[in-house]
């Protein structure tokens, strides 16, 4: 089947994809308007956070759901290592089932929302039992659904800030694409230490990159995705972890399960997860700015290339002297593994939409029998105590 390039929204269309190829190509564009939005937005966030960041009592959570919650994991540990307050990651799928884990009503904690529509209903339970069980809490809210459960919680709140995303990033496609990149930069952007200049500075260098990067890569992923594989693994470390984690989910999601994406790290891959590998898997490797975590990727790649029991083996990330035939690489400025992830994630998401389509599936709706919502659906939320 003849694929048709990324940019060719007339094409996709037909294909039932014009929503996901459109929502992917319009990132670096949208992390531009990102940087525009948090200038405007710094004296409202600077009051908001005030000094909490350096306090070791201060707690910060970072929630969502899926995708969302993959973002809290990609951003809370390179956030954690700046500051004395105690920033971690956790889903709201866990902090509904067991709150007593993570809550203490005499901690002061600031929860961070994560929500494309901002509706799900994890999202909203979840900030209504940190408010009854911690009474000093408060809320960040980073939505891209103006009208969202999330964004009309904030409304007229003192112990509330709401930052909604560029009205664009409101995916109307089934798969998390733009929504997912702006929030996370969003909150690499509001919680990094820098100079507010410099961290603006990063959004539109990322810009930049992005829009290389897409015209870089655009046929390579489409030629990628005609190879018919039936599983694929993505591996990442660091916070490429989580970014590992939500490039699996796209292959899971667009493709309706019929592809079996894993994912895990270099060094636990080794760990059991190795015995998945045949000949009609692809193996990913997302790659790390820091050295020492090279090493380690390189030598399971080493050893992945040599066994030849994996169908193909490919890496994404910085360019570098231990490139291979088939890598994605690109020359990017010294920033850290979590503010790069968006411009790796570019590939999972473009090799999801053309594997999708491959296949036969309408990547913007892969479920059309309603099996799997594009805002979760049939939650019963049940009270705690």
């Amino acid at each position: 089947m003849q694929l048709p390039p990324l940019f060719d929204l007339a094409a996709w269309q037909s294909r039932g994809g014009a929503h996901t190829a459109g929502e992917i190509v319009q990132q670096p564009a949208l992390w531009a308007a990102v940087a525009d939005l948090l200038e405007t937005a710094q004296p409202t966030l600077e009051a908001f956070l005030g000094s909490a960041l350096s306090q070791p009592e201060q707690r910060v959570i970072f929630t969502g759901a899926g995708s969302s919650g993959f973002i809290a994991e990609m951003a809370a540990d390179a956030i954690n290592a700046q500051w004395p307050a105690d920033i971690r990651a956790v889903h709201t799928t866990s902090l509904l089932t067991h709150p007593q884990l993570y809550l203490k009503a005499d901690r002061p904690t600031l929860l961070v929302s994560f929500g494309r529509s901002g509706s799900s209903p994890e999202s909203v339970a979840v900030v209504e039992q940190v408010q009854a069980s911690v009474p000093s809490a408060r809320f960040l809210h980073i939505t891209c659904n103006a009208h969202g459960a999330l964004a009309r919680h904030g409304s007229g709140r003192q112990d509330t800030c709401s930052l909604l995303m560029p009205p664009d990033s409101c995916d109307q496609a089934f798969a998390m694409t733009s929504s997912l990149s702006c929030m996370l930069l969003a909150a690499l952007a509001v919680f990094d230490q820098a100079p507010w200049a410099e961290r603006v500075a990063r959004l539109r260098a990322l810009a930049e990159h992005g829009r290389a990067a897409l015209h870089q890569w655009d046929a390579a992923i489409t030629t990628l995705a005609q190879w018919p594989c039936t599983r694929v693994i993505y591996l990442g470390s660091g916070p490429l972890e989580a970014s590992a984690r939500e490039a699996a989910l796209k292959v899971l999601e667009l493709t309706a399960g019929r592809v079996l994406a894993l994912s895990n790290t270099p060094l636990g891959f080794r760990h059991g997860p190795k015995s998945t590998l045949d000949g009609n898997t692809l193996v990913v490797m997302l790659r790390s700015v820091q050295p020492l975590a090279r090493r380690y990727e390189q030598d399971l790649l080493d050893e992945l290339r040599r066994d030849g029991i994996a169908g193909r083996v490919i890496s994404v990330g910085p360019s570098g002297a231990d490139r291979a035939e088939g890598d994605f690489e690109l020359d990017v400025p010294d920033f850290s593994d979590s503010w790069l992830s968006p411009l790796w994630l570019l590939v999972a998401q473009g090799y999801a939409l053309q594997r999708s389509a491959a296949m036969g599936f309408t990547p913007d709706n892969p479920f059309p029998d309603g099996t799997v919502n594009r805002v979760v659906q049939g939650v019963t939320i049940h009270s705690h105590g």
